[in-house]
């Protein structure tokens, strides 16, 4: 079979299993008796092992596969999950991951998972605090698999008197080959073969499962047989496509450790079920709260789906998506210059036609932008589980809270702010929260917050990330930024909390006082800002020392078709996106005064600067010089303002911004793109940013 045509469906449907299992995993380490939570994580992970194995990624199959067994005992009550299987669980996710993406750089997807998959074994005979002394071995194997394979009191009794008449009692566990297209034929053969011997106890899975092929690679039986342990191994083997046979003999002490487990295993499960029934209004009451606050996804994943319903949702290749906007972005030009023509025909069925076309269009803009638009959710998925890692390397208690999870952002901005905001979280974490000791001494709450929110607001999606932790020391961030030569010490003196804040995002700036290799507070900040910045966004800080920090982070909704401010330059045309636009006006000449060689403006009880666009890009066709009145734009980047003087307004329009290659990329300085307008003429797209800057 052709498996490449199935691999970017494998590719996301793993990530998405993925997913699904680091978040369910966090939320059962909260609540690890919710067998609910064990539920959904075995069905992922059972997909997982299954689609691995389809597309013939052994290791990852394998994992999934042992991952799955101790699963199964905890979802059947017949082990208990505590910080060494969790440990373990995390560990192989993260095997998992990196298996996956070697897949999608074109990799084998192979992995050392051997370590991990004797780990998990190991659990599943007993070992489940990870001592694997010997003696912790040879008890696990007097039991093997009896919390796989428990024995009820009638076969107990068969397999005592069994031994007491001098018969042999063995646990027998069968694996076929991986490529073995008939398992229940080769499995047939093998109780043909054991019948044939003796008598088969008890198998699992039921033997009516086995015969309808619901196992997976292997089945394993409890055995009375006469036959001695190598003739039988050698018998089974011989059937054809059997990949394993493994015998261990029940003898009287081991036979002791079964009756033990059976008798404990009735203990808990008649406690459990009197704790359910004491419980049982609390916890409905209690599900009611937390189906209140969990996460939209979390609670979707738990709910029952009825069987008929439909898939609500389809997978698009993103360059799908690419095109199509590329397509849209020339019938966005034909129609603007049809509107021009129309309005020089001047034919009212014309303009009633190109009138319809506009608004049947403008629709169609909107939803060809909402598919570009992707819930922030996609990002912010990854973070919990970094979080928790971080807390526990650093042995701090971290809650990290979530909202706005499902804010959308286009596809273009989400895959860029993805590292930004890692490193953002990651210097919360390090370098915000105060260790556990410092926190109890300050009357804090020995579990530091990260709160990290989205939102929109007009064109625009807001990030934040706050935490309690212990603030921005002002006098320490002055004098490192003094010593590290990023201001001068009379500079510092006149400089607002919110501007010495700022000061941590210059290049090469550092706090810290030892480099951990986690993070230090300023290193790569200046990385963060620029990238931010290069998504026509920005980033500001507030903080208040002993209470915490905020970094708070502007990122334009879309970068593919924007509102923009059409301007004239003699026969030249500008666009300003309107999103960085404060206001329009015109100013006298007479109104713009010199303060050491600057040119400002008195501007709403403020002092702004004023910028010539002609003198900015050498324009040969208009010199606002000789105007004793001219217009201007009250851009915005932050919180700085500036005046741009510009000769004529043309007006409002949607335009669709096309980059301007490699040759000119970042060679025309103030310039960050180009459109082409309705009557063919490029317009060259202005960046505020790199204007202010």
């Amino acid at each position: 079979m052709e498996m490449n045509q199935y691999m970017s469906i494998f590719i996301d449907e793993s990530n998405d299993h993925l997913q699904s299992l680091n978040e369910n995993m966090l939320r059962l380490e909260q609540q690890p008796e919710d067998i609910s939570i064990v539920q959904v994580i075995f069905r992922s992970a059972h997909t997982l092992k299954g689609m691995s194995a389809t597309m013939g990624f052994e290791d990852l199959a394998a994992l999934t596969h042992d991952m799955e067994n101790v699963l199964d005992l905890v979802r059947n009550s017949k082990l208990s999950m505590n910080g060494h299987i969790f440990d373990t669980l995390f560990k192989c996710l993260d095997a998992l991951e990196a298996m996956v993406q070697d897949i999608i750089n074109g990799g084998t997807g192979k992995g050392d998972v051997e370590e991990l998959v004797q780990i998990l074994k190991a659990i599943v005979k007993g070992d489940v605090e990870g001592k694997s002394s010997a003696k912790a071995k040879t008890a696990a194997t007097a039991s093997t698999v009896s919390a796989q394979l428990l024995l009820d009191q009638y076969q107990l009794s068969v397999i005592s008197q069994s031994l007491e008449s001098g018969h042999r009692a063995y646990y027998i566990e069968v694996s076929v080959r991986e490529d073995c297209l008939l398992k229940a034929a080769r499995a047939y053969m093998v109780f043909d073969v054991l019948e044939r011997n003796g008598e088969v106890v008890k198998a699992f899975p039921s033997v009516q499962e086995i015969e309808q092929e619901q196992f997976d690679r292997g089945f394993s039986v409890y055995y009375i047989t006469q036959a001695e342990e190598e003739s039988l191994r050698d018998q089974i083997s011989r059937v054809s496509e059997i990949d394993s046979v493994s015998l261990t003999a029940v003898d009287r002490e081991s036979l002791a450790e079964l009756t033990k487990s059976h008798e404990q295993a009735n203990q808990i499960k008649s406690a459990k079920q009197e704790t359910a029934a004491a419980e049982a209004p609390v916890i409905a009451s209690s599900t009611v709260t937390s189906k209140e606050s969990a996460p939209v996804r979390a609670a979707a994943a738990t709910a029952p789906t009825s069987g008929n319903a439909s898939p609500r949702t389809i997978r698009v290749d993103i360059e799908r998506l690419d095109s199509l906007m590329n397509l849209f972005s020339e019938l966005l030009i034909d129609r603007v210059r049809l509107e021009q023509l129309a309005s020089e025909v001047r034919r009212n069925d014309l303009t009633e036609t190109v009138e319809h076309m506009a608004r049947v269009s403008a629709d169609l803009q909107n939803i060809v932008l909402k598919l570009r638009m992707v819930p922030v959710e996609s990002v912010f998925n990854r973070f919990p589980r970094m979080v928790r890692d971080l807390a526990k390397s650093l042995d701090k208690k971290v809650d990290l809270i979530v909202v706005g999870a499902e804010t959308e952002l286009d596809r273009t901005v989400i895959d860029e702010i993805g590292d930004p905001l890692v490193h953002l979280i990651r210097n919360a974490v390090d370098h915000g929260i105060e260790s556990i000791s410092e926190r109890v001494k300050l009357g804090k709450s020995e579990v530091g917050t990260v709160h990290l929110r989205a939102y929109h607001s007009g064109n625009h999606v807001f990030i934040e990330i706050e935490e309690d932790g212990k603030g921005i020391n002002r006098p320490k961030v002055l004098e490192t930024a003094i010593k590290r030569g990023v201001v001068t010490a009379e500079e510092a003196k006149n400089l607002s909390d919110d501007e010495v804040n700022m000061l941590i995002f210059a290049a090469g700036f550092s706090t810290a006082d030892k480099v951990s290799d986690i993070s230090g507070r300023g290193v790569g900040l200046d990385v963060v800002k620029s990238k931010i910045a290069s998504l026509g966004g920005h980033v500001a800080v507030t903080s208040k020392l002993g209470s915490g920090t905020k970094f708070s982070i502007q990122l334009p909704l879309t970068l593919s078709i924007i509102a923009a401010m059409l301007i004239k330059l003699g026969n030249e045309k500008y666009a300003f996106p309107l999103s960085s636009i404060v206001e329009t006006g015109s100013i006298k000449r007479s109104d713009i005064r010199t303060l050491h060689g600057n040119r400002i403006i008195d501007y709403r009880q403020t002092i702004i600067p004023v910028v010539s666009l002609a003198h900015l890009v050498d324009s040969p066709a208009y010199n606002d010089e000789d105007e004793t009145e001219t217009e201007m734009l009250v851009i915005r980047k932050g919180d700085k303002l500036a005046a741009v003087l510009v000769e004529e307004f043309i007006g409002q329009s949607e335009i669709v911004l096309k980059p301007l290659g490699k040759y000119l990329a970042g060679n025309l300085g103030v310039v960050s793109g180009a459109t082409i307008l309705g009557d063919g003429q490029v317009a060259l797209i202005v960046d505020p940013n790199a204007l202010i800057k």
